[in-house]
């Protein structure tokens, strides 16, 4: 990973290597952060990085910073302006994949609710081979944690080590993604990723009382299918044996955007190939992101 000339740290565009936190900071020693993954999509016709959905990820991470109670959050307004400052003092002109974070700074413990730090970093990042041909996924022996334990829906650092623990076993028994249950035996989400399946030209999707993340990327596929594909988004409990029947299976967000999922426990999912109704979210997914389809301006903000 190559890292980019400038980060965000404070109030200043720093050089990346002089981005750093105190190793005795509320942020080093719990993990007390949280934080928003963004991305800027670059669109070489008109030489114009668009960042995709702004708003509604400051909302998102507004909220965050709300339920884990820390001080007086930094304006939206200042949290644009340090964005696009960053963006054009790295000159990038390919697409990228943000991290906007708030965290407690100082000398504080456990209960400290500040001072707030933020920091920004932005690095170019593509499509993975998973986008393409698909990933395959394990369903997971970790719990995805519930609601009253770490409330997913807090988008905060810590609660990203209940995904690494998956993704890791996955990764060691030779998957590329981990399918999380929740407390009661129903489908959750994928680390950092919702899941979607489609049965019976039906699309369906956990809840947002699964323990799942409330996922932009999850908004906009709700959306897009509803508005190119005429396919309504059922959002229910999701049994884990109901992803061996279904003929096509998914998962998204942010930084995965929209990737298949062609086989669960070494099962076929359908064909074992990326399926029809998933394949043309995709396509309508970025031809929005990237501004090539100019529907939805209000998603799409400018950075030159």
């Amino acid at each position: 990973m190559l890292a980019p000339e400038f980060a965000y740290l404070n109030g200043r565009i720093v050089r990346w290597d002089d981005a750093r936190v105190h190793v005795f900071s509320p942020l080093a020693k719990y993990g007390i952060g949280v934080f928003e993954g963004i991305r800027g999509y670059w669109n070489e016709n008109v030489q114009q990085l668009y960042l995709f959905r702004l708003a509604e990820h400051l909302e998102r991470y507004a909220f965050s910073q709300k339920a884990m109670r820390f001080d007086q959050p930094i304006s939206s307004d200042k949290l644009i302006e340090a964005l696009i400052h960053l963006c054009r003092a790295n000159a990038f002109r390919t697409t990228v994949h943000i991290r906007m974070m708030a965290f407690i700074d100082g000398l504080g413990e456990l209960v400290a609710k500040g001072p707030v730090g933020t920091a920004i970093t932005a690095l170019p990042r593509g499509a993975t081979r998973q986008s393409v041909e698909g990933a395959s996924a394990q369903i997971s022996s970790w719990m995805r944690m519930p609601d009253n334990v770490m409330p997913a829906r807090i988008k905060c650092n810590a609660n990203y080590h209940n995904a690494r623990l998956a993704m890791m076993q996955a990764q060691l028994d030779g998957y590329d993604i981990a399918f999380l249950l929740n407390s009661r035996g129903k489908l959750a989400e994928a680390p950092a990723m919702c899941i979607f399946m489609v049965r019976d030209g039906q699309l369906i999707t956990p809840s947002g009382t699964s323990d799942i993340l409330e996922s932009i990327t999850r908004q906009t596929v709700i959306h897009l299918a509803r508005e190119y594909l005429g396919v309504d988004t059922v959002e229910r409990d999701v049994d884990r044996t109901e992803l061996i029947l279904a003929q096509e299976v998914f998962y998204c967000g942010t930084g995965a955007e929209i990737t298949p999922v062609t086989s669960i426990d070494r099962m076929a999912v359908g064909s074992g190939q990326p399926g029809a109704i998933t394949q043309q979210l995709i396509e309508i997914y970025l031809a929005i992101a990237t501004g090539t389809n100019t529907a939805h301006g209000a998603w799409r903000t400018p950075v030159f």
